[in-house]
């Protein structure tokens, strides 16, 4: 049997997990706390959403699935992608309050969908892992 992690374990285990998702979180916060973000020119507005959230939902089923692939089940890609869009709605309302920005749903359905787009192949490979490891395939090698 095996002893218990201790609370400092497991609380370094959830800053490995989830700690890139508030860090990505609060660097979203940063640049939609200011009037004129920086940004590229020649990349619109809804693509930068799109990459933005694509990136955090990257982050969110990674934390989601406990950082392994087999870990990326239904629940968790869902989980991942709940979080992300609910964060890409409350970002919208704090730009309400912020000098020069406007919310749009339209950057809302960006965030959903950038979020969607990194989620959805980490899920599928997860559902491969899965297979691959309850039909007790061998690992594959490069």
């Amino acid at each position: 049997m095996t002893a218990a992690p201790s609370a400092a374990a497991r609380r370094s285990g959830w800053i490995w997990l989830w700690g890139p998702v508030v860090a990505f979180m609060a660097l979203i916060f940063t640049a939609s706390a200011m009037s004129s973000p920086p940004a590229p020119t020649a990349v619109g507005d809804k693509t930068l959403h799109f990459a933005a959230y694509g990136t955090l939902g990257a982050l969110a089923v990674r934390a989601t699935s406990g950082a392994t692939l087999a870990g990326a089940s239904s629940g968790a890609a869902l989980a991942a992608w709940a979080i992300t869009t609910v964060y890409g709605v409350t970002d919208e309302f704090h730009q309400r309050f912020v000098p020069g920005r406007t919310p749009e749903i339209a950057d809302v359905l960006a965030d959903a969908l950038g979020a969607m787009a990194t989620i959805v192949p980490v899920w599928a490979f997860g559902i491969i892992a899965r297979s691959r490891h309850a039909s007790g395939a061998p690992p594959r090698r490069r």
